[in-house]
């Protein structure tokens, strides 16, 4: 037995309704039988308990896996036996483990509280991008000002809520249109933040049947979020100028502190190093502001090298700076689609509990071991371009070794959800985004 089925062996009780002390199991032979109808049985070793089953199966199964594995496990529901298929030293095998999944019910207050603290927030994210009247200039000060016209922040919150909350119900639709027990979105609300909010996640309260479940689940949120976030993105660019990219400049005065050190006289003009910041680019966004604004930018002041090596060297590295070129300015609804963009990108991030980690498993199985560490090296060489991925990288570390593993692993994806998982590989090389803010 590998490390994965003790693993699994481990999770299950705490999701499940052991029974121990309830029931007592049936002869190994009631349970032969009730698996001879759905499976040749070549084979039967007894196991161990304390290691996630406690019968074994070796043999073939004598109809479809799908329809074999909802059979099955009708059948020994009565008996609080849950059963697993696996492939084993390529030969199919069902394991029985002692308990049946039984999903706790949802505090729905919970989800309601978080989501309505999460438009608190975002809405004080959008009144610092919206509000256009004078600021104080102490830091308290300005908070009260936004806090008092967190109604201006409507366009950037009603824009990016929405791309989240499709990316959600995306998950959880498909979900339950699966048979999976799954909560409603859990939004988190982060209001001292560029966004507002740390994203939304749903629970997934009980293993997934099969591996199309799981790839189902796993490419419905960023699917459903990148329907939203397109038709924002685009519309947000409409809205949004195109001005030249220069660095923001202070007037030295004799009667207000310095916004940073400088050599400037009383009356002259100072700017401040990381002061500014340019967001990040996808070739989709990329792709995007060309059709909107008929060019790509942000477009340098001129090109030093032939174009094409220009914006290879920019996506990836986010140099050079394109001070004195051409950029759009961002208008808040614009924001939230670029940010759509992003969290599209980071979710398809093939590895653990994100919705990539699920897509691969989903294809690959227990295979995706192997790609863990080039996923893990290829983060922390992205961190020497921007250091946020050195943060993903210990995040990757901590959980990205453990899956969902389906209850059922021996039924595989069929013609049309390989070919969907050609269409997220191509999702996710269009959003990829090297270099998600440069701070200059």
């Amino acid at each position: 037995m590998d490390d994965r089925q003790q693993a699994i062996g481990r999770y299950l009780p705490s999701i499940v309704k052991l029974t121990g002390d309830k029931m007592t199991l049936p002869d190994s032979e009631i349970l032969t039988s009730v698996v001879a109808r759905v499976f040749r049985v070549a084979e039967v070793t007894l196991g161990d308990p304390t290691k996630g089953y406690f019968l074994r199966y070796r043999g073939e199964l004598t109809r479809d896996s799908i329809e074999a594995y909802d059979q099955l496990a009708a059948a020994l529901l009565p008996y609080d036996i849950t059963p697993l298929f696996r492939i084993e030293d390529e030969r199919q095998t069902i394991l029985l483990m002692r308990g049946t999944i039984q999903p706790k019910p949802g505090r729905v207050w919970v989800n309601i509280l978080l989501f309505v603290l999460t438009l608190l927030s975002v809405l004080f994210a959008g009144a610092q991008y919206s509000y256009r009247g004078p600021l104080p200039e102490d830091t308290f000060g300005q908070i009260w000002v936004w806090v008092t016209h967190l109604w201006v922040g409507w366009p950037f919150a009603v824009s990016l809520l929405g791309i989240l909350l499709a990316h959600e119900f995306g998950h959880y639709f498909v979900g339950r249109a699966g048979g999976a027990a799954v909560s409603l979105p859990y939004f988190i609300p982060l209001p001292v933040s560029m966004l507002g909010t740390m994203g939304a996640f749903i629970q997934l309260k009980q293993l997934p049947k099969n591996k199309r479940a799981l790839f189902d689940l796993g490419i419905a949120g960023p699917l459903a979020g990148l329907v939203v976030a397109i038709p924002v993105l685009i519309l947000g660019l409409a809205l949004s100028p195109v001005e030249t990219t220069q660095n923001t400049y202070y007037t030295k005065t004799a009667n207000s502190p310095d916004v940073c050190p400088n050599s400037a006289n009383i009356g002259d003009s100072y700017s401040c190093p990381e002061d500014n910041l340019l967001e990040g680019n996808s070739l989709l966004y990329l792709g995007l502001k060309y059709i909107v604004k008929g060019e790509l930018l942000p477009s340098p002041a001129s090109y030093d090298v032939p174009p094409l090596l220009y914006w290879t060297h920019y996506i990836l590295t986010g140099h050079p700076i394109p001070v004195g070129g051409q950029d759009v300015v961002l208008h808040p609804v614009a924001w939230a689609g670029w940010a759509g963009l992003l969290v599209t990108f980071l979710n398809l991030i093939p590895a653990g509990q994100l919705d990539g980690g699920h897509v691969l498993y989903a294809l690959f199985g227990k295979r995706v071991g192997k790609v863990f560490p080039v996923i893990l090296v290829a983060t922390l060489l992205l961190g020497f371009l921007w250091s946020g991925w050195w943060l993903w990288a210990f995040l990757i570390f901590w959980v990205g070794r453990s899956h969902a593993e389906p209850l059922d692993q021996i039924t595989q994806l069929d013609t049309r959800r390989k070919g969907l998982a050609v269409v997220i590989l191509v999702v996710f090389l269009l959003v990829l985004t090297p270099i998600p803010f440069v701070i200059f």
